[in-house]
C-alpha cells in the first residue's frame, strides 16, 4: 500500500487476513474465525461516522474481530479478567489505515496479556480536517457506549487504558470527560494541535480525564499540540525536529509528517525494546541541555518517567503532579534509545572569554559529540551528551578546544583542566568518573584519553 501524505497525524489501522480451519476426516468440522480489515472511505464519505469495534487478543494476534452490536464479545474471545486497551486512530486525509498499525498492535500484544481493540472511524475522520474534528465528540459518545458493555462484563474502569494518536489523543480525553476522568490511563502520542491548542479542558486531552496521562510529543511546531496535556508530558528531542526527519519542504510527504509520526514509533519501540527512554523534569529544553536537570527530585522525589507500559510511567508518588513537562534525548532510527550522561570540565584558570570544548564519547564505531560553554572568568561548563551504549561501554572520550576566531594566524592557546562525567540520573557524586589528571588542550587540536567505567 503506498503511504498516506497525512499518515502519521492521522490514524486509522486495521489488518488483513481470513483464517479458516478444516476438517479432515470424520472429525466435526472446527469453527472459522472471520477476520475484519479497516474500511476505506473516500473524500465523499468523511461525515458518517461508522464507527467500527476491531478486538485482538493473545491467542489470536494477527486477526481483527468485529464487534457488533448483537454479538457477545466474550465469544470472540474477549477476556474480561485481563487490561483492556483502545488504540484510536487520528484524522485520515485519503481515507486509508495507516501502514504501522499492524506492527503496533503487534507490539502491544507481545509486551502485555490484554485485550486489545481497534477503533476504526475511517469514515468519520477523513475528507476534511475540520469535519473529523467536529465528530470527536460523536466518536467519544459511541465509544463510551461501548465501554459501558464491558463494565457489565466484570471490566473495571481502571483496567481501561485508551491510546490515542493525534486527534485520536482529543477523543480519548473526550471519553475519560465521559467517564469523569475514572479510567486507569490515557497516552496521547503526539495529541493533534489545529484547532485543540485553545480548547477548553473538556474538548480536549488533559490530566483529569484519567487515573494517570502521559502525552508524548514529537511535533509541536506543526501538527502536535504545544501546552502540556498530561500528568507527564515527554518533549522528544524538546518535542519538535525530531533527528533523521528531513529539515526541507522538498521532501514532500516526509518533511510534513515525519515528525508527527515519530511519537508512535517511539512507542512501538519502547514496547519492543529493554532499553529504557527516560526522561527527567525541567523547566525547558534548552536548560536540560546545559546539565542543569539530572536527578528527577523534583517533583517526582527520584523516580524518573519512562516511555512504554510501565505503571504511572515509573512515577512513584501520590499524589500525581499535573502538566510535568520532562525532556529525554534519542537517536534517529529504532530503538532511539540512548544513555544520558552529564560532562563536566574544570578549568585550573580562570578566562577572559567564553571556553568551548567538545566531548566525543566513542564505543565500538559508534560516537555522540556536545560542546560546553564555559563562561568568561568561570572555572566550570557542564552539558549532556546521549550516546546508545551505556557509559561502561564506552571506550573513549576525545576532547578538543574549539579556536577563537582569530581566523588571520593560527591560535596557540592553550587550556588546562579536569574532566568529568556520571550517567543520569545523578542522584550522588559515587558515580562521577574523572580523568587521572589534568588535560592540556590547545585550540583546535584533539586529545584522546581511555574511559574506563565498570558496569553496575
Amino acid at each position: 500500500m503506498a503511504p498516506d501524505p497525512w499518515e502519521g497525524c492521522f490514524w486509522s489501522w486495521g489488518l488483513l487476513l481470513w483464517l479458516s480451519v478444516g476438517s479432515t476426516g470424520d472429525a466435526p468440522p472446527t469453527p472459522q474465525t472471520k477476520c475484519t480489515d479497516f474500511q476505506n472511505a473516500n473524500l465523499l464519505q468523511g461525515t458518517n461516522l461508522k464507527a467500527h469495534f476491531l478486538l485482538f487478543t493473545p491467542s489470536d494476534p494477527l486477526c481483527g474481530q468485529l464487534v457488533e452490536e448483537s454479538s457477545d464479545i466474550r465469544n470472540l474471545g474477549f477476556n474480561a479478567t485481563l487490561g483492556t486497551k483502545l488504540v484510536i486512530h487520528g484524522f485520515r486525509a485519503l481515507g486509508t489505515k495507516p501502514s504501522w498499525i499492524d506492527k503496533f498492535i503487534s507490539a502491544l500484544l507481545q509486551a502485555a496479556d490484554a485485550n486489545v481493540i481497534a477503533v476504526d472511524w475511517v469514515y468519520g475522520s477523513t475528507g476534511v480536517y475540520f469535519s473529523a474534528v467536529e465528530n470527536v465528540v460523536k466518536l467519544g459518545l459511541e465509544i463510551s457506549r461501548f465501554l459501558r458493555k464491558l463494565l457489565v462484563l466484570g471490566v473495571s474502569e481502571s483496567s481501561i487504558h485508551i491510546i490515542g494518536v493525534s486527534l485520536g489523543a482529543h477523543v480519548g480525553g473526550m471519553v475519560g470527560h465521559f467517564y469523569k476522568g475514572q479510567l486507569g490511563q490515557i497516552t496521547g502520542l503526539d495529541p493533534a494541535g489545529p484547532e485543540y491548542t485553545r480548547a477548553s479542558l473538556e474538548e480536549r486531552l488533559d490530566p483529569g480525564d484519567a487515573l494517570f496521562v502521559e502525552a508524548i510529543h514529537t511535533d509541536t511546531d506543526n501538527l502536535g499540540i504545544r501546552i502540556p496535556v498530561g500528568h507527564v508530558d515527554y518533549y522528544v528531542n524538546g518535542g519538535q525536529d525530531q533527528p533523521g526527519c528531513p529539515t526541507s519542504i522538498s521532501a514532500g510527504y516526509s518533511y510534513l509528517i515525519c515528525d508527527h509520526m515519530r511519537a508512535v514509533h517511539i512507542y512501538i519501540s519502547a514496547l519492543e525494546s529493554s532499553c529504557p527512554l527516560m526522561a527527567f523534569p525541567c523547566t525547558s529544553y534548552k536548560v536540560f541541555l546545559a546539565g542543569h536537570c539530572l536527578d528527577c527530585f523534583n517533583p517526582f522525589l527520584l523516580s524518573c518517567p519512562r516511555i512504554g507500559l510501565v505503571e504511572q510511567g515509573g512515577v512513584k508518588i501520590e499524589p500525581l503532579p499535573k502538566e510535568v513537562k520532562v525532556y529525554l534525548l534519542t537517536t534517529s532510527t529504532a530503538p532511539y534509545c540512548v544513555h544520558h550522561s552529564l560532562v563536566e570540565f574544570y578549568l585550573l584558570k580562570l578566562r577572559n572569554q567564553d571556553t568551548c570544548i567538545t566531548v566525543t564519547f566513542l564505543s565500538s564505531s559508534v560516537t555522540s559529540s556536545v560542546t560546553i560553554t564555559i563562561p568568561r572568568q568561570q572555572r566550570h561548563g557542564k552539558g549532556i551528551i546521549a550516546h546508545p551504549s551505556p557509559q561502561c561501554q564506552i571506550n573513549q572520550v576525545k576532547l578538543k578546544f574549539q579556536p577563537s576566531n582569530r581566523v588571520w594566524k593560527k591560535d596557540r592557546t592553550i587550556v588546562i583542566g579536569m574532566f568529568c562525567t556520571a550517567p543520569l540520573p545523578v542522584h550522588d557524586n559515587r558515580r562521577t568518573v574523572c580523568l587521572p589528571e589534568p588535560v592540556n588542550l590547545q585550540a583546535s587540536e584533539t586529545v584522546s584519553h581511555d574511559l574506563k567505567i565498570t558496569c553496575i
